[in-house]
């Protein structure tokens, strides 16, 4: 049996083939070219999925079904995506849109973040798990769980916004429309600006050297690449980071209690810099300290194929 994930992104349309041990066995892609019309978008998605069915040399007739994971929110039900703000997405019939150039194939649609985690879940770190949670940390911070190897989604397949559970009650104003969201604070974007505003703070800051001297320079490595190299304020722009990160994933342990998260997103690309510190927090901070068995925190493994794998498992 022949799946088909489609991972649609505000940059990039990514598609691949799969076979029943979750491995993708062809690739299609395109850039989502913003902004334009959803039936645009989605006729490149067609292009992509008959593109890699023919590398795969495969026949549509071969394909079990098609997933596609979406930014924003969906109608699961009617085959709607029903907001996605990045993409300009307002009511759009996604289903019908597919089913116009490719009929008689059952097609989904989820959460972008969700089938990531339900890609990982089933295909990655956690294989093996009953209950498993996955982090991105990106533009965002966006999150999935999976339990029993299904998705946790809530009566309006809105469940999962792990980066709108509040950290600071009278904290940054996030764009969701709330106050001192997760996001705010352990985003990669968050990152970066605490960075930029301890370079403000230190002038004297080896950060402003690893930046060339211009601020607009700092990404998400700068804070790291300047603490390894002992300067204080990148440390204390790290050590705060990190445990911004914590509070929200003892609040996310102590809520489900699960048998992993994983981290995934290009800051995690420090590794054991950032998860080391990470367990030490979290252990300080969550209810279970009594407890044998603890939540493994650890790095996601499937990298971008996570959302192509996952929107390809989908099924309700």
């Amino acid at each position: 049996m022949y799946r088909v994930g489609v991972d649609l992104g505000g940059t990039n349309i990514a598609v691949g083939v799969i076979n029943e041990k979750y491995e993708i066995i062809a690739k299609a892609g395109r850039k989502t070219n913003l902004p334009r019309p959803a039936a645009e978008i989605f006729s490149d998605i067609c292009d992509c999925i008959l593109e890699a069915v023919s590398k795969a040399g495969l026949d549509i007739s071969d394909i079990a079904s098609i997933g596609v994971g979406t930014p924003g929110s969906c109608d699961k039900e009617n085959g709607v995506i029903l907001y996605a703000n990045n993409l300009g997405f307002d009511h759009v019939p996604a289903v019908d849109l597919i089913h116009e150039r490719i009929p008689g194939v059952k097609v989904y649609i989820e959460n972008d973040a969700n089938s990531a985690a339900l890609g990982e879940a089933l295909a990655g770190t956690g294989n093996g798990k009953n209950s498993f949670i996955a982090i991105t940390l990106g533009t965002g911070v966006g999150g999935g769980i999976v339990l029993d190897g299904k998705l946790l989604t809530g009566c309006n397949d809105a469940g999962g916004e792990l980066g709108h559970i509040t950290i600071k009650f009278d904290g940054k104003p996030c764009n969701c429309g709330r106050i001192g969201c997760w996001e705010c604070y352990a985003s990669a974007t968050a990152l970066v600006n605490q960075t930029k505003e301890k370079m403000l703070e230190d002038k004297d800051s080896v950060m402003w050297e690893l930046c060339g001297g211009k601020i607009e320079n700092a990404g998400g490595r700068t804070a790291f690449d300047a603490m390894r190299k002992g300067d204080k304020s990148g440390k204390e722009v790290v050590d705060r980071y990190i445990q911004y990160i914590a509070v929200g994933t003892a609040d996310i342990i102590n809520i489900f209690q699960p048998d992993m998260i994983c981290f995934g997103g290009g800051i995690c690309n420090e590794g054991e810099t950032l998860l080391a510190p990470l367990r030490e927090q979290v252990a300080k901070m969550r209810y279970s300290k009594g407890q044998v068995k603890q939540t493994e925190i650890c790095r996601a493994k499937l990298g971008n194929d996570a959302g192509i794998i996952g929107a390809a498992l989908v099924e309700y």
